[in-house]
């Protein structure tokens, strides 16, 4: 499907239409590996091998496809030192840090819940 491009005020984006380019960011960046990517972050400066090693569980491919994506959309800048072997640091954007103030409510908010999703899933699965 191909993206609706939008030219009015951003409040009356309609977030719902299967073509607004919300939808688009919505699918990127709430998935477990953005959101873990951009809490690591915070106001940290990380070079690929440092996210790699904090990110437990992710692969190389999926941090670079994540790293690309966040990119892309303009939350993450990365940083090329021309050292040998080159040296690859990534860092959040403004509208990056903007997005890490609502990840790390969800973060909070997981951790508060954790225990009542626990015994919610074991009623459920019984």
């Amino acid at each position: 499907m191909v993206t609706e491009q939008f030219s009015g005020p951003p409040e009356e984006a309609d977030l719902t239409r299967a073509d607004s380019l919300a939808r688009e960011i919505f699918s990127d960046v709430a998935n477990k590996w953005a959101l873990l990517i951009i809490e690591l972050l915070g106001d940290r400066t990380l070079r690929f091998s440092e996210l790699r090693n904090e990110v437990e569980g992710i692969s190389h491919k999926m941090l670079t496809q994540n790293l690309r994506m966040l990119e892309r959309n303009g939350l993450v800048e990365r940083e090329v030192h021309p050292t040998v072997p080159p040296r690859v640091e990534y860092t959040l954007t403004e509208p990056g840090q903007a997005l890490r103030t609502t990840i790390d409510a969800l973060c909070r908010w997981t951790r508060h819940h954790l225990g009542h999703i626990e015994a919610s899933r074991r009623r459920f699965d019984s």
